[in-house]
């Protein structure tokens, strides 16, 4: 598949997923909401609900999944030339409205021609399996099975993909998106599904935009936090292996956005607020189980900040279990026992057996009993931190490095980033031990301090239910793969907004720093597949890639926050240095 086709099917990929996100955005600006997180917010969890739909059309057969397809992508361009008929919606809420869309159109350009930097494009799940590391197991195959087998054979039949896994083991979210596009496919159907996929992965850049509007960070901060991000083992491997990780954490973001920033006073005091939450809680949940555990710190620090009502709480709560149990129907009586996934995380069982969830988890915790239970705790928060394995894989990659092996030592810290929380931040890590140090030094930036705080919490929080929910023997502990996407995200944002808060100049030179570090590791592709698979360097994605990557940077440095209250005049010496800095770097 030549690098135009390429370009040509993202494109055709990146309409049909923002298509219904501008229309539900832009009808809402037209009904009189005019601040930008929670119009995106609205988009994402509209987004998310249409896809949910799609899947259960097509479930009910290939013509009635095909009209909905038709329904959503003309019905979403209907919307759109409504709402901006006559000229009611302000020009510069569109130009707000504009700069998360292209942001994530650039984001995911980049990933696409940088995965693909080495060609492979026709054999795209295979080399999207070993571009960054691995080679990794099938996990980003499991979505495209299930959108072919629902695409031609419906509720007929029950699918089962190789060795045992039932499509009732894993949450819809991602499928449903895909078989939403599925009729409007181009070029090469595999490579299709793989531009498909990781331009549903890159909705984080969205969903983190809002967020980092909600919250009012500097505009530096901002830029130095998504370009963080775009380049760090996360974004990168997570976002070209498309299994369904990087999406649910977008929706998760997006709700973000709205719980854990100021918006969360008139969210929690609104009906419709209680919709849209509910909405976008379980989208994330349909979307990865792991969703869990960022939905939680979410939940506490949005009761600390200021409890709703209960008629408020069951507004929520009774949208997320519309949005939610026709999956667990499915999941009981279309394909039994769709629990496996839940019985080897929170009870170190991955065989299949006929024991209900409760039940394995009582006889997995009577048999290692307290002391055993204790130990399996301790453990999963010793590799959070980069214990242990992580440890032995960082002496190997000085052993490398000393004996002149560079090759080997990168693939030693790429699993390292790729298996532990707190080590995938490289660099970045310094930044909490920064925080602490500097903590009663004078702060030219308190907004970027309190939301720096706000995202170590909902690490902090997330973690400790993390750790405590997960079994924690060695088939089940808290691996970075195996959480919320929430929670690095959102460990990346902070580490960058805490070193701005409290050293500014130094920060943009070290964000920079990590960041061009992050993004060399990954350049190099390591372990190939074999023949007939052919990887060979191509100069036209190199470019691409690079164009993409450079207007991403440029628009994500460049554009102005929303306007707000103006804030107390302060003097900050090192802001005419550090703008000058990004000038002559640029």
């Amino acid at each position: 598949m030549s690098n135009p086709e390429l370009f040509l099917t993202l494109l055709v990929h990146l309409a049909l997923t923002a298509l219904p996100l501008i229309a539900t955005a832009l009808v809402a600006a037209r009904l009189g909401v005019r601040s930008v997180p929670i119009l995106l917010a609205i988009g994402m969890a509209a987004t998310g609900v249409l896809a949910l739909v799609a899947f259960w059309a097509y479930y009910g057969g290939r013509t009635l999944g095909e009209t909905v397809s038709y329904l959503i992508l003309f019905g979403s361009v209907a919307l759109v030339a409504g709402a901006l008929h006559g000229g009611r919606i302000e020009k510069g809420l569109l130009k707000q409205l504009a700069v998360p869309l292209g942001l994530w159109a650039l984001g995911a350009a980049f990933l696409v021609f940088f995965g693909f930097l080495f060609g492979g494009s026709d054999e795209s799940i295979k080399v999207a399996a070993s571009r960054f590391s691995g080679p990794l197991p099938a996990d980003n195959l499991l979505p495209a099975y299930l959108t072919e087998w629902f695409y031609e054979y419906g509720s007929s039949g029950h699918p089962l993909f190789p060795p045992d896994w039932l499509a009732s083991d894993r949450p819809p979210l991602q499928v449903g998106y895909l078989l939403g596009q599925k009729p409007f496919e181009v070029f090469d159907e595999e490579a299709n599904y793989q531009v498909a996929a990781v331009v549903l992965q890159q909705l984080w850049i969205v969903g983190l935009w809002a967020l980092l509007l909600a919250a009012r960070v500097g505009k530096v901060t901002r830029g130095l936090i998504l370009v963080t991000v775009l380049v760090s083992d996360l974004g990168l491997l997570n976002g070209f292996f498309v299994w369904p990780k990087l999406l649910p954490a977008a929706i998760l973001l997006a709700a973000a956005a709205l719980t854990i920033t100021p918006l969360w006073e008139e969210m929690r005091r609104s009906r419709w607020g209680a919709v849209l939450i509910g909405l976008l809680l379980a989208v994330a949940m349909m979307g990865h189980g792991s969703s869990v555990f960022g939905l939680i710190p979410l939940a506490v620090l949005a009761a600390w900040r200021g409890l709703p009502s209960w008629r408020w709480i069951g507004i929520a709560a009774l949208v997320g279990l519309v949005v939610m149990a026709p999956w667990s129907a499915y999941q009981k009586y279309g394909e039994p026992p769709g629990n496996r996934l839940l019985k080897w995380s929170l009870a170190g069982v991955p065989e299949i057996d006929d024991r209900g969830t409760v039940e394995t988890l009582v006889d997995s915790y009577r048999e290692v009993g307290i002391g055993g239970a204790i130990h399996n705790k301790g453990q999963n928060y010793v590799t959070m931190l980069g214990g242990g394995p992580a440890w032995e894989a960082l002496e190997r990659a000085d052993g490398a490095l000393r004996s002149g092996d560079l090759e080997g030592a990168v693939r030693e810290v790429r699993l390292i980033y790729f298996f532990n929380l707190f080590p995938a931040l490289g660099l970045l890590l310094v930044a909490p031990f920064a925080m602490l140090l500097a903590r009663s030094r004078g702060r030219a930036r308190p907004q970027d301090w309190s939301f720096a705080l706000t995202c170590w919490a909902v690490v902090g929080i997330g973690c400790l239910a993390w750790g405590l929910l997960a079994f924690g023997d060695l088939a089940s502990r808290t691996v970075l793969h195996v959480s919320s996407y929430l929670l690095p995200i959102l460990a990346f944002a902070g580490a960058v907004a805490g070193l701005r808060a409290v050293f500014p100049r130094f920060a943009v030179y070290y964000a920079a720093l990590a960041a061009t570090l992050m993004f060399a590791l990954y350049v190099p592709y390591l372990e190939p597949p074999p023949p007939p698979v052919e990887t060979a360097f191509s100069l036209s994605a190199a470019l691409l890639a690079a164009l993409a990557l450079a207007g991403f940077g440029a628009l994500a440095f460049s554009a102005p926050g929303p306007p707000g209250p103006p804030e107390p005049a302060r003097f900050d010496p090192d802001e005419g240095e550090t703008q000058r800095a990004l000038s002559h770097s640029a």
